[in-house]
């Protein structure tokens, strides 16, 4: 099958971030068709396209949009484009290369929710994207698209936390990022305990393109219980990293050798973290999982990201847990303590197995730490830093007790680990890749 891109389409052969170049390919048409709608019809529109939400959970955003409290004169729509996930760059394309696109999306879904006011939340870090953004933003309020609709982009100030959308939201009213205690929930108190629609940069991005489409031509894309494209970040051991917008429902082994040029050096795959750092690996007997939300939780793991992280079999999977629970141990805002004295647990005994000092009761007790952190803490930043150590030490666990063992790391400075903590910078979109049938 190839490979029918809709938001990333064109972004090769026109600079999208000029208002001319997009409306040449027909950019806001799917507004004004919104514009001629009620709201509640367009919440149908995408509640009967499927749309589930591209940020993490995958929970439906129509379904969302209908806990809008309609009656409310002041609502919100906020977008997460807080990307800090380790391996997830594909916001980043979305906003630098089509900016256009999200700020339609936000429109749409303002009109859908009846709401006035509409903040994109961007990583701090996104310095290049945020300006790109934030004159797209002043462009379209130049032509007049925005209506009765007002459009900030804010900068956050670096922090993971805030992309969960809770710690957002605080962070956003300028109090300390971190979460709050739920229900309720952001439809019905979010931002400025008002009802908010708070949904990711590639959700709100594919709103347009439901009502180009239509919802029947957008339902064929994918498969019946995730329909539409996803953009998937690939990176790791793999020759060509970058984001590539496929299918829902496209088998894992299809992204990395068919897409993604396979392993280097022929070297053979010993995982495959299909959402970025904070989900549990996949094993090569699993490579022909599909990619959609559904099948990669029956295979244990999350969708997550979209952040497709590669592992070849060089790599030390206890190299791999400490860089993984050091981050997380930075992240943790502190808030809750299983979280914030666990982190350290973990980054602790994992530094220890590395180092060669480690015994055997070091492993119970990371397994212990693991099982006392989970679901303990307000958000999943707890049970994130637990998801990566915990299925690293379940099905390599071997590697550890080798480590143990004789001392000292097997790998040592071999490990391919360089390979997975490659600069962003480098991966770039490939967008006339096919996806063999």
């Amino acid at each position: 099958m190839g490979t029918p891109e809709l938001i990333l389409a064109h972004t090769d052969e026109r600079d999208l971030a000029q208002l001319d170049e997009y409306r040449a390919i027909g950019g806001y048409r799917s507004l004004a068709r919104a514009r001629e709608l009620e709201p509640a019809a367009l919440i149908q529109a995408i509640t009967d396209a499927t749309l589930r939400g591209r940020g993490g959970a995958g929970f439906p955003m129509g379904r969302k949009a209908s806990l809008i409290d309609q009656k409310n004169p002041r609502k919100y729509v906020v977008v997460n484009a807080d990307e800090s996930e380790p391996g997830a760059f594909k916001d980043r394309e979305i906003m630098g290369r089509n900016p256009h696109l999200l700020i339609e999306g936000c429109l749409i879904t303002a009109r859908a929710i009846e709401a006035h006011a509409v903040f994109i939340y961007i990583r701090g870090e996104y310095l290049t994207e945020y300006e790109i953004l934030d004159r797209a933003v002043e462009d379209a309020r130049a032509a007049d698209l925005f209506g009765d609709v007002d459009v900030v982009v804010h900068r956050g100030a670096g922090a993971y936390i805030c992309g969960e959308e809770s710690a957002l939201l605080e962070s956003l009213e300028g109090k300390r990022g971190q979460p709050r205690p739920r229900p309720p929930f952001p439809p019905v108190t979010g931002l400025y305990a008002k009802p908010t629609q708070i949904n990711n940069v590639q959700t709100i991005a594919t709103v347009p393109k439901i009502l180009e489409l239509g919802v029947e031509e957008f339902a064929k894309i994918g498969v019946p219980s995730s329909p539409g494209t996803a953009v998937f970040s690939l990176s790791g051991n793999v020759a060509r990293p970058g984001n590539y917008e496929l299918p829902l429902g496209t088998p894992l082994r299809s992204l990395i050798y068919d897409v993604g040029g396979g392993i280097p050096d022929g070297r053979a795959i010993k995982g495959i973290i299909p959402g970025g750092s904070s989900v549990p690996i996949l094993t090569p007997d699993q490579l022909d999982t599909p990619l959609d939300y559904d099948s990669i939780q029956a295979a244990g793991s999350f969708f997550g990201s979209a952040a497709v992280i590669v592992v070849d079999d060089r790599c030390c999977m206890v190299q791999l847990a400490l860089r993984a629970a050091k981050f997380y141990m930075h992240e943790s805002c502190g808030k809750c303590t299983p979280c914030r004295e666990g982190t350290r647990w973990l980054v602790q005994l994992l530094t220890r197995i590395e180092e060669g000092d480690a015994v055997d009761a070091d492993l119970e007790l990371l397994e212990s730490v693991c099982s006392r952190m989970l679901g303990r803490s307000l958000c999943a930043l707890g049970d994130f830093a637990v998801y990566p150590v915990s299925s690293y030490l379940r099905k390599f666990r071997g590697e550890f007790q080798q480590h143990v063992d004789e001392g000292a790391c097997p790998y040592g400075a071999e490990s391919s680990i360089a390979g997975i903590e490659a600069p962003i910078d480098a991966h770039m979109h490939h967008p006339t890749v096919e996806v063999p049938g």
